[in-house]
């Protein structure tokens, strides 16, 4: 509680010390969040945040409860997400931002990262504690995802770390290319204290052959790498829930697998829409290094998806951005308003699959089908339902029924 009240006196304090300079003339306005802007657009502020409220029902059969252990509960409730954000432009081209999630109970920091754009070349330089540019359905935010939860594959590596990230656009924004390189901090904290436990490389590179809003049509593709280099703690462990962020457990799990020497991964993405209508597909591989001459091992995962969906209302996705995936969808009639229309309505489907059996690990492999059906009754408010099958390669299967009211700003 007391870190909301801080949120909420800096932003006060900010808005009113800048609304009282004479000679700056700001203005103050309602644009799917709220944002203050000076006349001559050196400094824009923004605060919003986000709170995500999750119900869910679960079940599995025989054959997960001898080898898992039967459900503790086989339903749930929580608070997902329970954001606040506060973020500008300061001087034209210095950024920042923080992100704050209270959903746990405890502070978890999110995004927390000054910046500097417009730099020849270069583009943006950002540092902090900012998402690595690796898979687009970790990029994309979680107040934009087709389902409740990302895929399997977002559970590789972690999605935020600290350090320095570079971005820029070419060839009219047709061509990106993000780098960075992060130490592997708290994703609680976004600390590192004692930095003694390696480096991570991370970059993408991401391209738009087709971006047409007056046609409806939009193809990405992109490639991401990223290379971890531990020092002191040598250990690297890989583990999944299924796409269903309130079950108890993690079917897919490695162990820890110690002596590890370096772990690369690398993800082929590619999105499609026309018009209602969207594709999407990522594929990622893991190799994970240990030991080293003969007794070195070279342990192989992989993981991927493919998912679609229709808007029945007609309504169609548009990208933020390559580094930030996609954006808000607006209804063409809103729920509730003067048009007193439905919203807007999407079905989707998705297949997931993880692999984590090599050698004489055997971490499990994992079938996930989702079917998703979301309404949204405004650009700002979305309520969602997601029904997972989940198959576990020779132990059994699960099912998880998800509702989730939303609402950001």
């Amino acid at each position: 509680m007391k870190c909301k009240n801080i949120f909420a006196a800096i932003f006060f304090l900010t808005s009113n010390f800048l609304l009282s300079q004479e000679g700056n003339q700001f203005s103050f306005a309602w644009d799917n969040g709220f944002k203050l802007e000076s006349a001559d657009k050196n400094f824009k502020l923004k605060f919003g945040g986000r709170l995500m409220i999750d119900h869910a029902f679960f079940s599995q059969d025989a054959g997960l409860d001898d080898a898992f252990g039967q459900l503790l509960t086989k339903n749930g409730t929580e608070f997902r997400r329970a954001r606040f954000f506060f973020s500008g432009t300061v001087y034209e081209n210095v950024t920042f931002k923080l992100n704050i999630d209270f959903a746990s109970g405890n502070t978890v920091l999110k995004d927390a990262y000054i910046g500097i754009k417009n730099i020849p070349f270069v583009g943006n330089i950002r540092v902090g504690h900012v998402k690595e540019p690796f898979r687009l359905d970790a990029l994309t935010s979680s107040k934009y995802l087709t389902f409740m939860e990302p895929a399997l594959l977002t559970d590789f590596t972690p999605i935020r770390n600290n350090g320095i990230l570079l971005f820029n656009n070419f060839l009219d924004k047709r061509l990106s290319v993000q780098t960075g390189l992060f130490r592997n901090a708290s994703g609680r904290t976004g600390n590192d204290l004692t930095a003694n436990d390696g480096f991570t490389f991370t970059g993408r590179m991401s391209g738009l052959p087709f971006d047409d809003n007056e046609k409806k049509l939009l193809l990405h593709v992109g490639l991401g790498y990223t290379y971890k280099k531990p020092n002191d703690k040598k250990e690297f462990k890989i583990a999944s829930r299924p796409e269903a962020h309130l079950s108890g457990k993690k079917y897919l799990n490695t162990g820890i697998i110690e002596d590890v020497e370096n772990v690369q991964m690398a993800n082929f993405e590619t999105a499609l829409v026309k018009g209602p209508f969207s594709v999407q597909a990522e594929y990622l591989i893991a190799n994970i290094n240990t030991g080293t001459g003969i007794t070195s091992i070279s342990y192989n995962f992989s993981s991927y998806y493919a998912q679609t969906s229709y808007f029945i209302t007609g309504e169609y996705k548009r990208f933020k951005s390559s580094y930030s995936g996609f954006n808000r969808l607006k209804p063409t009639h809103n729920f509730v308003g003067k048009n007193k229309g439905a919203g807007a309505w999407e079905v989707a489907l998705r297949y997931s699959n993880s692999d984590l059996n090599n050698k004489d690990i055997f971490g499990g492999e994992q079938r996930d089908i989702t079917l998703g059906l979301n309404w949204y009754l405004n650009p700002v408010t979305r309520i969602m339902f997601n029904h997972v099958w989940e198959k576990v390669k020779n132990f059994g299967n699960a099912t998880a029924f998800q509702v989730r009211f939303q609402i950001d700003f």
